[in-house]
């Protein structure tokens, strides 16, 4: 079971029974232990007490009050919350907590708890070939800070690209319960993670020798005349034309009659 983050299998933990065993671990436990979410850190309690924390979020969040209780595992405000509503609640703690967690790991605690997960390599690795050949670690990221923009990315210190993440499950959360700056604030912390080498570009080759780049305009015009065959047709009718030319003018100076010279 989990008690206070590790798993414990006493004999006497084993006797407990399911109502006792909830009573063990806090919602945020059981929360990050669930399938899929193991790529959040636990957030501490006296940081989402702090209502300075909070900040903003009870506009965003639907029942935060209630939300906020779940949270807390505060069960004062259960009693007055329909059945039926029960689940939405469910739905908005997690959402809740998703956002919080975007603010914890900017702090030098979350920091911490994200790095052992980055060194875990938790959140996968680069899949750019020259990245991946160094086994390079990624960190999750969001495109947005705003709920239901865009799922979850991961970002590479090695290339600075971001990439859909390996792990359909990471892919499946909002990608603001990481924020668009913790992982570029996350090097600049841990700067000695940042790798000091620099991925080259792919260069496209054809049986061994470099494409050289054709001037865009030159491509575009030569493709247009090929396209449309008018090339070759003006040179055919150049030469067609030119003997033509020459057989006139020479007829001209045969009619032309010859000036006889003065007595």
């Amino acid at each position: 079971m989990f008690k206070g983050g590790d798993i414990t299998t006493d004999s006497e933990d084993e006797e407990l029974s399911g109502s006792e065993l909830d009573e063990e671990i806090t919602w945020i436990e059981w929360f990050c232990h669930l399938k899929g979410n193991e790529f959040f850190v636990e957030v501490d309690e006296d940081y989402i007490q702090d209502d300075f924390n909070l900040t903003g979020l009870s506009s965003v969040v639907p029942y935060y009050e209630y939300a906020l209780s779940m949270v807390l595992d505060f069960d004062d405000q259960d009693d007055n919350l329909p059945e039926d509503q029960q689940p939405l609640v469910e739905t908005a703690a997690q959402m809740l907590y998703g956002l919080i967690h975007a603010r914890f790991i900017m702090t030098t605690r979350g920091m911490a708890a994200m790095l052992d997960k980055y060194n875990a390599y938790v959140y996968g690795t680069c899949p750019m070939m020259q990245c991946d050949a160094l086994n390079q670690a990624v960190l999750p990221i969001g495109t947005s800070d705003l709920l239901r923009q865009g799922a979850a990315k991961v970002y590479c210190p090695h290339c600075k690209e971001v990439y859909h993440p390996k792990s359909s499950r990471l892919e499946c959360l909002d990608g603001a319960y990481f924020g668009t700056s913790f992982a570029h604030l996350f090097f600049m912390t841990f700067q000695h993670l940042v790798p000091q080498s620099i991925p080259q570009p792919y260069v496209p080759r054809l049986y061994g020798f470099k494409i050289h780049k054709i001037p865009k305009g030159q491509s575009q015009k030569s493709l247009t005349q090929q396209a449309s065959g008018s090339q070759p047709a003006i040179v055919h009718q150049e030469k067609a034309h030119a003997p033509q030319e020459e057989d006139q003018e020479m007829a001209q100076a045969l009619i032309q009659p010859t000036q006889e010279p003065n007595a």
